[in-house]
């Protein structure tokens, strides 16, 4: 028990001449501070001081005075993220989770008396009302808020942080690949596009495998035309906004093959000049948006290469104006993203490799992401090249 502890009832007369009582719990803190709390059963003094003891003994113990709610934690929490400069999108989904999901479930509750049943609890509510992926988000969020509040000491400990969200055993990563005849066919049509960076784009999307954002943000400092390299070190947010990237594992140099070399060398001579020196600009010389590079170009381009599937509507084919069905791409561009991936697996390269090459932060994002792909065996050699081969060369044949 807590030092110099004590339970006593209380007894006092309120002012419309009731008699009231409580059962007030006298204990020293971890600093061999005096607190009080009151309760309106003994049962429940009895069991807080319980717990409250353990807390004392093991340095875990908050008491309700110093501690805040979860809704000022999260306060907190998002202002840190604004003097960090975190990208708009990531503030605006921050501010989601707060707001729609972390609020409504618990915002009144001060941090001190959260505890680890009561948390499993709130995860299995947020796996009832919301979808896999985003209760993991939530609860991300939620963890994160208790741990800033941790660091400013309103809360001694994160219980929060121990709960997790298990992946079921039947769930696996969903990533749509592109086959090997879809990336010839869009290459093919590309180079023949009437669009002058189509060619380049769909050559370093496909065997760079760069995130949207990287792509948008590209600068031609980042091209290495003599050691047929691309480095990353910027991308392009929601907003257009040039930043750095999101990890410090986004920082990487992937190897390019002589085609995409050619072809970025051709282009360099014919793309305008911006203030950015960006590869890939829009038509005003600015950052190009999402939509714009992955349906007006890469859209585009698979369209006129027949990589594309009926439009559904109500379960039947959506028909335009003159009663022909309408069709919409096959893949977007993160689906480009996941073909590099595959072909750099497929020519056998070690998996640390393609964690370096991908941007990923952890092994485990790759393997959780293509576990299924990999033959563990590493390749020594001249990859890009060997990838660049079995892509381009004549052939009918679908591996997939």
């Amino acid at each position: 028990m807590c030092q110099m502890t004590s339970i006593r009832k209380r007894t006092w007369t309120a002012p419309n001449g009731e008699e009231k009582n409580s059962w007030q719990v006298d204990y020293a803190d971890s600093s061999g501070k005096r607190r009080r709390k009151a309760f309106a059963r003994k049962k429940a003094a009895e069991a807080w001081l319980t717990t409250a003891a353990y807390q004392v003994t093991q340095g875990v113990h908050t008491p309700d005075s110093q501690s805040i709610t979860v809704t000022k934690a999260a306060d907190l929490w998002l202002k840190r993220g604004e003097r960090e400069k975190l990208e708009a999108s990531t503030l605006a989904a921050y501010g989601q989770h707060v707001r729609l999901h972390i609020i409504p479930l618990c915002g009144d509750r001060k941090l001190s008396q959260i505890t680890r049943p009561m948390a499993e609890g709130w995860r299995d509510d947020l796996m009832e009302k919301l979808s896999r992926p985003m209760a993991s988000r939530v609860l991300r969020s939620l963890t994160a808020i208790v741990s800033e509040a941790q660091s400013r000491g309103y809360v001694a400990q994160n219980v929060v942080a121990g709960v997790k969200m298990r992946r079921a055993k039947r769930e696996k990563p969903k990533v749509v690949i592109p086959t090997k005849a879809d990336l010839k066919s869009v290459i093919n049509a590309a180079k023949t596009s009437t669009e002058p960076m189509a060619y380049p784009l769909a050559l370093i999307a496909v065997f760079a495998g760069l995130c949207a954002s990287e792509l948008r943000g590209l600068p031609w400092r980042c091209i290495d035309l003599k050691a047929g390299t691309v480095t990353v070190d910027q991308r392009a947010d929601l907003k257009n906004v040039i930043g750095p990237p999101k990890s410090e594992a986004g920082y990487r140099t992937i190897p390019l093959p002589a085609s995409a070399i050619a072809a970025l060398t051709a282009w360099k001579l014919a793309c305008p000049p911006t203030d950015q020196d960006l590869v890939f600009p829009s038509l005003a010389k600015r950052v190009m948006s999402h939509q714009y590079m992955n349906v007006n170009i890469m859209g585009a381009i698979q369209l006129a290469a027949g990589i594309a599937d009926p439009v559904m509507k109500d379960g039947k084919p959506a028909l335009d104006k003159e009663q022909r069905p309408m069709m919409a791409q096959r893949h977007t561009l993160h689906d480009f993203r996941h073909a590099a991936a595959s072909l750099w697996i497929e020519q056998r390269v070690n998996p640390k490799r393609v964690q370096k090459w991908m941007g990923h932060s952890s092994i485990q994002v790759t393997f959780d992401t293509y576990g299924h792909l990999f033959d563990q065996a590493d390749q020594d050699g001249a990859i890009a090249a060997a990838i660049e081969h079995e892509i381009l060369k004549p052939t009918n044949v679908n591996r997939y």
